[in-house]
């Protein structure tokens, strides 16, 4: 997601990055770019043919001299150099035309990044364009984005699930107090059903047919009038095309490990946050963000194994994008804040 924010004398964009999309978004205006974090390279020349919306309508159905696929990986950079153009792709559009002035950058990352990952990332954005870079971890992002004022001496809880990574966080004092990241969101989900389908109905199905199905049927609770959604392969039999139909209890299912990893993972930030901290959660509730989050029930099952009211933040898919433009609307205090002890 970037956030561009530019007078006559500055530019400034805020980037998350994510394993799935990347948004711009442009205060005054709103998202103005929502695309998919994918990349299409010729395999002979090593040159990248297209990025984004144009280069994932290419998934599953290139001749075999292209390749069309997500160059970061559980949230981080997996591949460079594709990064490094798709960063610069992204930052041009953003830009005004025939801009001369290169932007402050402001870029998010996973919980659980390490310094090396983070240091890629920066690298990547300065390559790309950008005048200087700076790296701020995505629950505090969020927290910023979905509303909580991360400044107060009480504990606010917050999990992000995006495609690559589910982030967990305890923050108090502008700081995260406790945190865990997982490899485990809404990709791996996509990938159960694709398993699912294969298994149970003998059929091949691609990521965007997983993904499509998820948005349309997906449940992390059983439903009383189930969801129910056509599906389209090619059969493992005979090779030929064939169509089945799933519901929505079907995939509860099948994306049970998934969701219990995450679940889990909130547990264990739980069980490592300080009493009087544990307390405010209690109090605060749960706030969760990312597109994976919109799963239909899956606040409620939260709230269920967890034993704490949680909710789904208002525009769940931009609260790490709003965090990073109050950050880029305030760069010198948070300078000093957050960037500066590596939040």
């Amino acid at each position: 997601m970037i956030i561009i924010m530019k007078s006559f004398f500055q530019s400034r964009i805020g980037i998350d990055l994510g394993t799935a999309n990347t948004l711009v978004y442009v205060p005054g205006q709103g998202v103005v770019l929502n695309e998919p974090t994918v990349v299409a390279i010729d395999r002979k020349t090593n040159a990248v043919l297209a990025v984004g919306t144009e280069a994932y309508t290419m998934v599953g159905k290139t001749p075999d001299d292209i390749v069309a696929y997500r160059p970061m990986k559980n949230g981080v950079i997996a591949d460079y150099r594709i990064t490094e153009a798709m960063l610069s792709y992204y930052i041009s559009k953003s830009l005004p035309r025939f801009s001369l002035i290169k932007p402050d950058v402001v870029v998010s990352v996973p919980a659980g990044v390490t310094l090396t990952e983070r240091d890629a990332v920066i690298e990547a954005g300065i390559k790309a364009g950008a005048k200087s870079a700076y790296a701020v971890k995505e629950p505090i992002l969020a927290a910023i984005g979905g509303g909580i004022s991360i400044q107060e001496p009480s504990g606010h809880m917050v999990v992000d699930i995006g495609g690559g990574t589910t982030d967990v966080a305890v923050i108090s004092l502008g700081g995260i107090v406790a945190s865990e990241s997982v490899k485990c969101a809404g990709t791996r989900i996509d990938a159960s059903i694709i398993e699912f389908v294969k298994k149970k109905h003998g059929l091949h199905i691609g990521e965007r047919t997983a993904e499509r199905i998820k948005i349309e049927a997906g449940s992390a609770i059983e439903l009383e009038n189930p969801i129910t959604t056509s599906v389209k392969g090619r059969s493992m039999l005979d090779g030929l095309p064939r169509d089945v139909e799933i519901n929505s209890n079907q995939i509860v299912a099948m994306i049970q490990p998934e969701l219990d990893e995450m679940i889990n993972a909130i547990k264990r930030v739980l069980q490592a946050t300080p009493p009087e901290l544990a307390s405010d959660v209690i109090d605060n509730g749960i706030l969760m963000t990312g597109g994976t989050s919109l799963l239909r029930k899956f606040d409620e099952l939260v709230a269920n194994r967890i034993g704490v009211k949680t909710y789904v933040a208002e525009d769940a898919l931009l609260c790490v994008a709003k965090g990073t433009g109050a950050v880029l609307t305030h760069l010198d205090l948070y300078k000093r804040r957050l960037l500066s002890k590596w939040s």
